[in-house]
C-alpha cells in the first residue's frame, strides 16, 4: 500500500474566476520541501484512491468534507520511484480562498492561480534521458548480443510553468497539462463540472 498515492487537483471561485489551488510545501517536510504541490499522500488500507485524495486536502487545508466536491478521475502516473499516483479533480466550495488555513506541519501557504492561464500559456517542457550503468559483475555472456545488447533508454518529459514568483514544476505541472488537455478536448474551458 506504502507505494500508492492520491492527489486532488482543487478548483476555487475567485471574484467569479476558477482558479487552481497550489500548496507551497512546508520547509520542515522531510521529502520535497518547500516545492509546490497538490494536496495528496499515501492511500491508507481500505480506502479508494479518491477516498485518499479527499481526507488529505482536507488534512492538509484544514477543510470540512462539506467544502469539497469530486469531480472525477484525471491521471493515472506511475512514477520513476515505482509509485504510483492517481489525480482527481474537485472543486472547493463555501469558504473564500483568504479563509483557508492550512495545517502549517505540511503546508506553507496556498495560492490560487487562474485557470484561464493554463489555456493560454504552454509549459516550457525538458526531457531528461536514462543512462544505463552496469555492474562489472553483470553476466552478460547470458544475453542474446553480450555487451553489445540493444538496451532500451527511456525519456521522461518536465513540464515547468512559471507564474509570478511560483515555479510549478514536475509531477505537479504534468497533471496541470493534463487537466488543461481534458477540459480543452471537452470544450469545457470555463467550467470543470461537466469532466
Amino acid at each position: 500500500m506504502e507505494n500508492r498515492h492520491a492527489v486532488l487537483i482543487p478548483i476555487i471561485q475567485v471574484q467569479g474566476e476558477p482558479r487552481i489551488l497550489f500548496e507551497k510545501r512546508a520547509a520542515s517536510l522531510k521529502t520535497q520541501p518547500g516545492e509546490i504541490s497538490f494536496p495528496g499522500g499515501s492511500i491508507e488500507e481500505g480506502e479508494s484512491a479518491q477516498e485518499a485524495a479527499l481526507r488529505e486536502c482536507m488534512e492538509e487545508l484544514n477543510l470540512d468534507e462539506s467544502h469539497l466536491e469530486i469531480y472525477g478521475e484525471t491521471d493515472y502516473v506511475i512514477r520513476r520511484d515505482g509509485r504510483s499516483v492517481r489525480a482527481f479533480v474537485g472543486e472547493i466550495q463555501g469558504i473564500d480562498l483568504e479563509d483557508i488555513r492550512p495545517n502549517p506541519r505540511e503546508v506553507d501557504h496556498v495560492f490560487a492561480v487562474p485557470l484561464d492561464f493554463f489555456f493560454k500559456e504552454k509549459p516550457r517542457a525538458y526531457d531528461l534521458g536514462t543512462y544505463l550503468e552496469v555492474p562489472e559483475s553483470f553476466p552478460f555472456q547470458a544475453i542474446p548480443g553480450g555487451r553489445d545488447y540493444p538496451w532500451t533508454l527511456t525519456k521522461e518529459r518536465i513540464y515547468f510553468y512559471y507564474w509570478q514568483d511560483y515555479v510549478i514544476w514536475g509531477m505537479t505541472a504534468g497533471l496541470t497539462l493534463g487537466l488543461v488537455q481534458i477540459l480543452k478536448a471537452n470544450g469545457n474551458i470555463g467550467s470543470v463540472t461537466k469532466l
